[in-house]
C-alpha cells in the first residue's frame, strides 16, 4: 500500500512539473512571429495536442543546445516500442521527451441515457449482459517519446511525394468550374507562381472572397486545383 502511495506521489510530482514546463513554454510566446512559428510547428504533429507539441519542442531544443541532437527542431517522434516496431532503437544515453499521455477507463451501463448509471469496470472485468460499454478519459500520466535523430536502425518508409498532374484537362471543365466560383461570389485570380500564394498550388481566401490559382502548371493541374479550391474549407490552400 505504501509503494502504491509513493508511486502515485511520484506520478503527481512529474505531472505537476510537466504542467509547469508547459505553462512556461507557452508563456514564452510573446510576439506574433513567435506564435506563427509555434503554430507552424504544431501543424507538423497533428496527431498530438498543442500542449504536447510545445513540450516536445522545448525539450528537443534543450537537447540541441546540449549537443545531443543535430537539429534545433524535431522531425519525427515516437514512443520506445513504436520505434522498435519500425526496426529502430533508441541510442544509448538519449533521454526521452516527457509528454502528457491520456489515461482512459471503461464504463458500463444497462441504461445509457441515465448518466448516473454508468459504473467503472475494474481491470479485466467484463460488462454484464446487455450493458453498453464506453471508454472515458479519467486522467493524465507522464510518458516519453524520442526524435528519430535519437535512434538508429532501419530507415523509416517515406510516403510518396505528391506529383502535379500533366497534360490537358477535358474541354470546357475550367470554364464550368470558374463559373461556379464566381456564382458563389468569389473573384478568380491567376497568379504567376506558387510564391505569390505562400507556396500553394491554389488558395481560397474567405476574407477577400478570392480564389487564386498558379499558372505555371499544366492545364490538368490547374483544373484539379480549381476544383479543390471550389470545395475547400474557409481560408484553405491546396
Amino acid at each position: 500500500m505504501r509503494v502504491q502511495a509513493r508511486d502515485l506521489a511520484v506520478r503527481e510530482a512529474k505531472l505537476e512539473a510537466l504542467q509547469k514546463k508547459l505553462t512556461e513554454s507557452v508563456g514564452a510566446l510573446v510576439t506574433g512571429e513567435d506564435w506563427k512559428r509555434a503554430l507552424e510547428f504544431a501543424a507538423k504533429f497533428r496527431g498530438r495536442s498543442f500542449g504536447n507539441t510545445m513540450l516536445i519542442a522545448v525539450q528537443h531544443y534543450a537537447a540541441f543546445q546540449q549537443g545531443r541532437v543535430p537539429e534545433p527542431m524535431p522531425t519525427y517522434v515516437a514512443g520506445f516500442k513504436q520505434w522498435l516496431s519500425l526496426n529502430r532503437s533508441v541510442m544509448k544515453g538519449q533521454s526521452g521527451y516527457a509528454i502528457l499521455a491520456p489515461v482512459t477507463a471503461r464504463f458500463a451501463s444497462s441504461n445509457p441515457s441515465d448518466l448516473d448509471s454508468w459504473r467503472r469496470l475494474a481491470h479485466g472485468e467484463k460488462p454484464g449482459f446487455g450493458e453498453a460499454v464506453r471508454s472515458k478519459l479519467v486522467g493524465l500520466k507522464p510518458a516519453h517519446v524520442w526524435d528519430i535523430s535519437q535512434t538508429d536502425g532501419q530507415p523509416i518508409p517515406e510516403p510518396p511525394a505528391p506529383a502535379l498532374l500533366q497534360g490537358q484537362a477535358p474541354e470546357g471543365l475550367w470554364e464550368g468550374l470558374a463559373d461556379q466560383i464566381t456564382a458563389h461570389g468569389f473573384e478568380l485570380r491567376l497568379v504567376s507562381n506558387a510564391k505569390s500564394i505562400g507556396g500553394a498550388n491554389g488558395l481560397t481566401d474567405y476574407m477577400t472572397r478570392e480564389v487564386s490559382v498558379r499558372m505555371d502548371m499544366d492545364d490538368a493541374a490547374q483544373v484539379k486545383t480549381l476544383a479543390h479550391d471550389l470545395l475547400t474549407a474557409p481560408t484553405g490552400a491546396s
